[in-house]
């Protein structure tokens, strides 16, 4: 439920930034403008998002006859669930991963890499496929959608006010502080969307291992999976776009990550540590003991802090 309301607080942050962004460039109408262009955008990503990712990254259908097994375990879990089949998608890549995608749970689909499959036992698979299914049970995919477009949209609107406010031309009040407020707006306005969305995939991370857990009543295969996910990550590069890096189960861009600040997924450290736990609570409680903290682990609290 903690990650839910905040979600919900977060995505209506996201709207107000918005907002906040088309009122500097027009006042009022420009407000108004910014909304419905970020309407626009979800629209079409709700629709087209599945098909478009699935195409970026080659992935293919696979039939029962092709993957008997695979579809066995999916439908199990789809039981315990209680959610339809999903569409099962496997993606030509040795890098162990996967994710689901799709507007609702009639028509999901859920994708996973060849190396997940080979390098995963049946334990550690069902419960990346449960976490998948969690995502799908938590309609997760449309919230993330939603957040995307919606950052998209503050930094098209933030560029078009950077580039307004070199050319000397603000459609805006003149009490929202002129063209340096302007130049200001369009530095800050992209940061807060970006930290926003990763709040919000962060979140949803957490409520879709939990679920997994609840699905399997075993939260030990998962737990297995992501320190194996971890590992592999760091082994065998994956080829990802950074816009679809929050849809995998691990960060396929983990190795190049400056910093788990800047990370669209919660340290794989954490997750393992409150599967062991058997916590299913918010995204932002404290780590327990008293141990001293690395750096990143400090870094780690303090975003779970913010979102």
């Amino acid at each position: 439920m903690g990650s839910r309301i905040r979600t919900t607080i977060l995505l209506a942050v996201m709207t107000v930034v918005i907002m906040w962004v088309g009122k500097m460039i027009g006042g009022t109408g420009g407000m108004i403008i910014a909304l419905l262009v970020a309407g626009g955008l979800n629209f079409v990503s709700y629709w087209y998002s599945d098909k478009m990712v699935l195409k970026m990254y080659k992935a293919k259908p696979v039939s029962r006859q092709e993957a008997p097994d695979i579809y066995e375990l999916v439908e199990q879990l789809c039981q315990k669930a209680g959610l339809p089949m999903p569409s099962l998608y496997i993606i030509p890549q040795e890098a162990p991963n996967a994710f689901a995608t799709g507007r609702n749970p009639e028509n999901a689909v859920v994708a996973l890499t060849e190396g997940l499959i080979r390098y995963m036992n049946r334990d550690e698979l069902a419960g990346v496929i449960a976490h998948e299914l969690g995502h799908i049970k938590n309609r997760d995919m449309l919230i993330q959608t939603v957040a995307a477009t919606m950052a998209g949209a503050v930094m098209m609107l933030a560029s078009l006010a950077r580039w307004s406010a070199i050319f000397g031309g603000i459609g805006g009040d003149d009490e929202e502080g002129g063209i340096l407020g302007l130049l200001v707006m369009s530095i800050i306005a992209p940061l807060a969307a970006m930290l926003i969305q990763m709040a919000i995939s962060r979140s949803r991370e957490y409520l879709a291992d939990s679920t997994s857990a609840q699905i399997t009543g075993n939260s030990e295969g998962l737990a297995r999976a992501l320190e194996k996910l971890g590992a592999y990550s760091k082994q065998i590069p994956m080829k990802a776009e950074p816009a679809t890096a929050h849809m995998f189960i691990a960060n396929p861009l983990s190795g190049q990550s400056l910093s788990h600040l800047f990370s669209t997924h919660p340290p794989i450290e954490k997750r393992v540590a409150r599967l062991s736990r058997g916590g299913t609570g918010s995204a932002g409680g404290a780590d327990a003991g008293g141990e001293k903290s690395s750096m990143s682990d400090q870094a780690g609290r303090f975003w779970d802090r913010m979102s």
